[in-house]
Formats: C-alpha cells, structure tokens, sequence
C-alpha cells in the first residue's frame, strides 16, 4: 500500500449531513464495509443504516458491524436479524460482564471499500439528526478519501479479533491491545485502549501543546489529566490563544459538574472557555496550531485512560484553517465564561458537587477500572 498517495478531507458539520453522506457511500460499495460504533439505536437512522448495509449484502458486498454492548444495549438482538440473514455479519463489542464492564469500544468508524472513511463523534441514534443548532446534538466528523482509509479498515479488523474480550492470564501484565500509531505523509492514526505501554493520545496531544501559539478546543466531555492541564495553563501564559468550547447543555451532569470544577485555575492562566448554549454538545475537536485532531475521544480520563478510543491528527494548514472557522462558528452559539462572574455565582453547595464529581469521575472511575484490569484473567 503506498502511503505517500494524497488524502483528502471534508468536515461534516452536522448529523444531517454526516447520515446522508454515509448511507450514499454504503450504497455505492462494491466490495466492503466495516461500521464500527458506540450507540447504535433502533430507529429512524438505525434503520436507515440497516436497510443500506443488507441491500450492500444483497449486491454481494462483505458488510461486517461491530458495536459496542453497553453502549447499544437497548438494541433488541432481532433488529440485526435481517442482516444475518442476507449474509452480513453482526458483532458486539465485550458482551456485558459484571467483571469487565469497565473497558468499552466508544470508536465511531464507517469505511467503504478501504477508500472512503468516516470518523467522528456520531453515534448511529435519531437525537443527532438535525443542524446542532435548532435541532439535534451538535456533533462533528469528517470524510476521508484516501490511503487513510485504509488504516481505519486495518484498525476495525484488528479490534474485532478480539471484541469477544476473552481474557488471559496476567493480562494485566501484558502491553494494552487497541494500542497504536501509524504515519503518513501528513496525518497520524493514533489508537488507545486500557492497560499497559505508549499512550499515543495523551503523548501527542501534550508535546504539540508544549510548543503550541494557537489552541481551539471543543469538548463534549472536559475532564482532561494534569499533564494536559499544565500545558493548556502553560499555552496560555506563554501569550497563546487557548479557548475551550464545553458542554453549556449535556447529558451527562456529572461529567458537566467535574469540567466546571477545573474552570477557576484554568481561567486564571488566561485560558477562554465558551459554554455552547443551543443544543446538547457531543463535538471533539482539537486544533493546535496547523494540527487538527479528529474522532472519538473526548478530553477526559475515560476516553484517554479506560475506552478503546482513536483520533486522527493531520497536520495540514487548510483544513486547520476551516477547522478555526467552524470553531468561530460555533463559539458565536456560546456563552463565555467570565472569570470574576464565574467566581462569586457559584454557591458553597455548587462547589462541594463540582469536586464529588470530580473525585467520582477523575479519581474514583479511573482507579477502578485500572485495578479490575490487573486482577482480570
């Protein structure tokens, strides 16, 4: 496979458009698809998607799913039915296990025919349908055509050799599966699961901030490690230019409550933070500098320590620069966050909730699912 050859990238600004644009590339596979998600729910999209990937079956073209058990256990076992039948295949993601709940596929992959690709933050569920502004979650993703492409099909294949999540003894001992980086011409396939070795998210993120002048973040869930927050205070007050656009609506209270309970100290080193305010926000997005960081983590400790996450960094300045603009966009849908007003609106009670959250997310979550890593075999 030569590497070398261009990749090209389109952003998806909304759910709307993402669905479309993945049902039209299903349709027109010839040889195979690989959809690999979080979510994947029983409805107007989740039928949508069904229906497009039994009739690529009908036309003889190798469909294969993975997804997540915890995250689509809503989903009836009947609903893949008709996709067994035409000849598809049907897999879940670590079936539900009192004793390894913890490590979850939140990885949101469509590749068609290893050429074109589609990553993101878009689970397959109706609440994403709409413009993220007066309508649906306001989510982002992006298309790739290219020799990327086929890395997201080699990343899926590798994943789902072990989706059974069968252990072995002194697993805990062993490097972490779901781990790795590959690189190319102008982009990095960066991947991260639970264990041990390189972590390629956290390392990449925090050496390009170290040296970063120009940092625009947009985070569903904020709850990123030390490290990452000493880079960020660093940045700015070095003289860079760090916002942060975070969950102003959410639909997780907890995850908001643990953010808030780092805004003070980031606010205090210069650091601008935006709250968006239409819809519930589900974005990941990373600039910094002429990197742009895309997929399905999220700048928290699950998704850099525990989930089986993955992110593509591409070092390109024109898609960095529509990447600053889509930023703009969606910060004029934003509250900002005034460090003197945040100071004296925030009751003791606020404060005691904002560090229980914390503890429980940041501390507790993490030391867990590290410690049932270890003793599992």
């Amino acid at each position: 496979m030569n590497l070398s050859t261009a990749t090209r990238f389109r952003w998806l600004k909304t759910g709307d458009e993402a669905f479309t644009q993945m049902i039209d590339a299903i349709a027109a596979a010839v040889s195979s698809v690989r959809l690999e998600t979080y979510i994947f729910e029983e409805g107007l999209v989740g039928r949508a998607l069904r229906d497009a990937l039994v009739s690529a079956c009908r036309r003889g073209v190798k469909v294969r799913v993975l997804v997540d058990a915890l995250g689509s256990r809503s989903l009836p076992n009947s609903f893949a039915q008709p996709l067994h039948e035409a000849g598809g295949q049907f897999q879940w993601f670590n079936p539900l296990n009192l004793f390894r709940l913890e490590y979850r596929d939140h990885r949101k992959i469509l590749v068609c025919d290893e050429k074109v690709a589609f990553i993101g933050g878009f689970n397959v569920a109706d609440h994403y349908l709409g413009d993220g502004i007066t309508r649906g979650w306001k989510d982002l993703g992006l298309r790739i055509e290219g020799p990327l492409a086929a890395e997201l099909a080699r990343a899926f294949d590798d994943i789902s050799r072990f989706a059974e999540f069968r252990h072995h003894p002194f697993l805990g001992l062993r490097r972490a599966r779901g781990r790795g980086r590959v690189a190319a011409e102008n982009w990095h396939l960066l991947q991260n699961g639970p264990g041990r070795g390189r972590n390629h998210l956290k390392r990449s993120l925090t050496e390009d901030l170290a040296r970063a002048r120009d940092v625009r973040i947009i985070s569903a869930y904020f709850l990123p490690g030390w490290r990452l927050r000493r880079e960020l205070r660093r940045a700015a007050r070095r003289g860079a230019t760090v916002e942060l656009i975070l969950a102003g609506r959410t639909d997780v209270r907890l995850s908001k409550l643990a953010s808030q309970r780092l805004y003070a100290s980031l606010l205090r080193a210069g650091v601008r933070i935006f709250e968006y305010q239409p819809q519930i926000l589900h974005a990941k997005l990373y600039l910094i500098d002429h990197h742009v960081y895309v997929g399905s983590a999220n700048l928290d400790a699950r998704s850099m320590d525990i989930n089986y996450e993955l992110l593509v960094r591409v070092s390109d300045r024109e898609l960095a620069g529509s990447g600053r603009r889509l930023f703009a966009e969606t910060r004029q849908h934003c509250r900002a966050i005034d460090r003197k007003e945040w100071r004296r609106a925030r009751s003791f009670w606020t404060r005691l909730m904002e560090r229980w959250s914390y503890f429980v997310l940041a501390r507790l979550d993490r030391s867990w699912a590290e410690r049932r890593w270890r003793r599992t075999a």
